[in-house]
């Protein structure tokens, strides 16, 4: 049985860098395997013109923040950078972190991010044509940067989506990362292992990982699958439930 990892999402809003750096050290001391962060630019809840900082210039500092725990963005927005520069980025923070990077990345949602920032919203449909074509560059790109990544970059894909998010996380990805009840969890991973299986691809090498819902059991999830567990939190962090997911992780 693949091992339980318990990981943090850290909300880079409504706070402030002082505190927010507190917060990530605390997440590794109490044994977090994983520690994350957001791609957007403005609050995603609370006062829409309150605090925020932006997620790959924080995870940078996360990376010198921590010496254990892996980190990412969960997820990068596919639109907000050229997928090159991405991988550049993406490749200098693997080194920074000393190889201890998560890939994660999307096709993008929060329009608003879009809109005061100049990019094309588009459709749906638009974003995720962007995000097939951008995937391939990346992983081109880590195959030629001088110096390589530390390691082969794990690639974590974030969203539902049957018919191109998921077979897209049967071609590129390391884990996929979801929401929703056991049950939804269930049916995501039975139609992600078809995509697997029509593309040739081992459905085990996919780790699965989710945004647990309140009042869900972990149990009822690991037995739909998934092994990696991440909570988000805000300020003021209250870092309970994470807590009690790790007391569960050492029990298993």
């Amino acid at each position: 049985m693949k091992r339980i990892k318990i990981g943090v999402q850290l909300h880079p809003q409504h706070t402030t860098w002082a505190s927010f750096a507190d917060a990530v050290r605390h997440a590794e001391a109490i044994g977090c395997d994983t520690i994350w962060n957001w791609d957007h630019f403005f609050p995603l809840y609370g006062d829409p013109q309150g605090p925020h900082f932006e997620g790959w210039t924080v995870l940078t500092a996360m990376a010198t923040l921590t010496t254990r725990a892996e980190i990412g963005c969960l997820v990068s927005c596919n639109s907000y950078r050229n997928p090159a520069l991405l991988a550049n980025m993406a490749k200098t923070v693997d080194h920074i972190s000393g190889g201890r990077l998560i890939f994660g990345i999307g096709a993008g949602w929060f329009e608003r991010d879009y809109e005061e920032y100049g990019y094309p919203f588009g459709t749906a449909p638009d974003r995720l044509r962007a995000l097939k074509e951008a995937l391939p560059i990346i992983k081109q790109r880590w195959e030629v940067e001088i110096p390589p990544p530390v390691r082969p970059i794990p690639i974590l894909i974030g969203g539902g989506g049957e018919k191109v998010t998921l077979k897209l996380t049967a071609q590129h990805a390391q884990i996929w990362h979801g929401f929703g009840t056991p049950d939804v969890i269930r049916h995501k991973h039975a139609v992600l292992d078809a995509w697997c299986v029509e593309l040739g691809r081992d459905p085990a090498e996919i780790e699965r990982s989710i945004s647990p819902s309140k009042g869900e059991s972990l149990e009822a999830y690991r037995e739909a699958g998934v092994t990696h567990f991440i909570y988000g939190i805000g300020e003021p962090w209250d870092f309970g439930p994470v807590e009690e997911a790790l007391r569960w992780r050492d029990t298993q």
